[in-house]
């Protein structure tokens, strides 16, 4: 066993990923628990049948332990500054050291593929706003903390082709946007510490929340969306766990980038073996490049 581990790309690393009950969060877990690292996953849903979608806290957690590394469950609100204070008190005081931080944590509201425009919908959906962006600035605020005094780690927001291709409508969009330039100031104050902070455009996800979608509203979504070829929910987790171990990271720091061109880039295909093509081409170029 030991000498397995010893291959193990992330053994001894730590890594925190929120909105992980289910979907992207809950495959980028997974995928950095295969490489040997220690993974605090995060999410509401604690018990089967709270969600109308299948997944927990724990079961990612226990999906984690079986892929070779270690999950912890942590169920978080991620609107709620208290929680997520008391979440990185308990990574610094069970682990002394946080290497990877992935804030996946987002809120969709339930009527975000319906017609209509934004002042049809309701007020409440800036929760998407809440969760997608200002949630992003206080994990990564506490987890600065724990990674300036240690001179490393890795922060990474994921956003998608939805900053520069109007998508589902314009909470989302403006988020999303929002969220790859919070990654480049970060990135500029981070610099001087050796900290990475960058941004995944990821396209289209086989999430279980996607396949839900697909098989009941599919008629409602762009071909922009639909004509994609999508990932499995491990293959960001997969390019994640690569600029983790990338030794010019920092290279990357405060840049934009489509997940699957880092993905062939680094050599990396999907669970299946099948390499994932880009969307560029058909909904957009990301906006920031790495700092100087």
């Amino acid at each position: 066993m030991s000498g397995r581990l010893m291959h193990k790309k992330l053994s001894g690393k730590v890594a925190l990923v929120t909105g992980a009950s289910r979907g992207i969060g809950k495959g980028i877990a997974i995928a950095l628990a295969r490489e040997g690292a220690t993974v605090y996953v995060t999410g509401r849903t604690v018990n089967e049948g709270d969600y109308y979608l299948p997944g927990t806290v724990g079961q990612t957690a226990a999906d984690c332990d079986a892929a070779g590394g270690k999950g912890v469950a942590v169920a978080c609100d991620h609107a709620d500054d208290a929680a997520v204070a008391a979440l990185f008190a308990k990574v610094r005081d069970e682990q002394g050291r946080l290497d990877i931080l992935v804030n996946n944590a987002f809120l969709l509201s339930d009527d975000l593929i319906e017609p209509g425009g934004f002042w049809e919908k309701p007020l409440s959906n800036l929760e998407m706003w809440e969760v997608g962006v200002r949630s992003n600035y206080v994990a990564a605020w506490h987890a600065a903390q724990i990674m300036v005094p240690q001179h490393s780690g890795l922060i990474v927001a994921i956003s998608g082709f939805a900053a520069t291709t109007y998508t589902y409508g314009v909470i989302f969009g403006t988020s999303k946007t929002a969220v790859g330039r919070m990654s480049r100031d970060m990135a500029v104050e981070l610099k001087p510490h050796n900290i990475a902070a960058l941004t995944l455009w990821q396209g289209l996800t086989m999430t279980e929340k996607a396949k839900d979608n697909f098989a009941k509203m599919a008629g409602k979504m762009t071909a922009s969306i639909t004509n994609q070829k999508g990932s499995s929910v491990e293959h960001p987790g997969r390019v994640i766990a690569a600029l983790a171990t990338d030794p010019d990271v920092m290279q990357r720091s405060g840049g934009e980038f489509v997940t699957a061109e880092l993905a062939q880039e680094y050599g990396i295909t999907d669970v299946d073996g099948t390499i994932i093509p880009s969307a560029r081409a058909t909904r957009g170029s990301p906006i920031w490049a790495p700092i100087d």
